[in-house]
């Protein structure tokens, strides 16, 4: 088994707190994040970093983003710094970043087959936020055949009430939905290396 971690939507637009679209909660799952980032690293599994980007004309954004997008302020525009993905969870050299036009990560990108050709058959996913990015690309990750685990303590929503709302629709189709260290403890003797 081969397990690559997803971390979705870790963006200076939608992580820091005075930034245009900023998830509440989002922040707090740095530390979180960081663990199961390093952790990865050390067991050199692979590692997907899912970002937006969006078109400054509106064109590429979902239909129920696209007014409040075009009357501003914008967000996610790529090549500025808020399209970045936030300093604590930088990219390092064969790290994969995959740029999705939607929701899932899984939808009009290269996801799959890019999982396919590291290997990977189980996706552990992290990031913000539930109800929206995470949820897609976790129902997407079952549709595909992948063993799907939610990292609970790395992922956010704007209110804890939606992220159980979320949590509970997930665990209802077989996605398993964990803290971080209770996953590694389990995945620890599938990797001797651990």
């Amino acid at each position: 088994m081969t397990i690559g971690l997803t971390i979705i939507d870790m963006q200076n637009d939608f992580v820091l707190p005075e930034a245009p679209a900023c998830i509440p909660n989002a922040h707090a799952t740095i530390p979180a994040i960081r663990l199961a980032l390093d952790f990865f690293r050390r067991e050199s599994l692979p590692i997907f970093h899912i970002i937006r980007n969006y078109r400054p004309d509106g064109s590429d954004i979902e239909l129920t983003r696209r007014a409040a997008f075009l009357a501003g302020p914008k967000y996610a525009l790529p090549g500025t710094r808020g399209a970045e993905i936030v300093s604590e969870l930088a990219p390092l050299p064969g790290e994969h970043v995959i740029v999705k036009p939607r929701f899932s990560a899984f939808m009009g990108t290269e996801f799959d087959l890019v999982l396919r050709r590291c290997g990977v058959t189980h996706l552990a996913i992290c990031g913000t936020q539930y109800p929206n990015c995470i949820r897609a690309t976790a129902f997407d990750s079952i549709s595909y055949g992948y063993p799907t685990t939610i990292l609970v303590d790395a992922t956010s929503a704007a209110t804890q009430e939606v992220a159980l709302g979320n949590i509970r629709d997930m665990q209802a189709i077989g996605i398993e939905c964990i803290p971080f260290q209770e996953f590694a403890q389990k995945i620890r003797p599938a990797n001797p290396a651990a």
